[in-house]
């Protein structure tokens, strides 16, 4: 079975500039700026087998950018942006189970002297603070090592 043309890129002179500013911004994750050249070197012709060897990326790789790309570009650049359509697709999985409005409360907690609860400690440790999480009720049961975890994210 022959494998499907690959579909053109063609960018707007917003959509490129946006993609060069990525592949040279320091603070970008390294895979987002390989997605943007790889749109890049697809805009400016070069077919999937080329760009495979160029970046050291599989075939999938290529295709699956290109594809993502020209699927998106209907959607203007004000509602969705350059960077926002080189992130990864939400994953299937099982749902958090810590609310976004838990998390703050959790942070809030965070922010506080443990003396305001009536803990007798200086700073918050894994074990005082999920104790504590669970006596204010923000969550029903949460361990050190996750109560530690959230505030690393920080």
């Amino acid at each position: 079975m022959p494998i499907p043309k690959a579909q053109e890129v063609k960018l707007s002179n917003a959509e490129r500039e946006g993609l060069e500013k990525l592949t040279r911004r320091h603070q970008v994750g390294q895979q987002i700026a390989l997605r943007a050249r790889i749109v890049l070197a697809a805009a400016d012709g070069l077919k999937n087998k080329e760009i495979v060897t160029k970046y050291s990326v599989t075939a999938d790789t290529a295709r699956l950018w290109r594809n993502r790309w020209v699927k998106l570009q209907d959607i203007s650049l004000d509602d969705l942006s350059v960077e926002d359509r080189l992130q990864d697709l939400p994953r299937p999985g099982a749902p958090a189970k810590i609310t976004a409005d838990q998390r703050c409360k959790i942070e809030a907690l965070a922010c506080e002297k443990p003396e305001k609860s009536g803990r007798q400690i200086t700073q918050w440790s894994a074990r005082e603070i999920a104790d504590e999480i669970i006596k204010r009720e923000i969550v029903r049961e949460i361990s050190p090592r996750h109560a530690a975890r959230l505030f690393k994210r920080r």
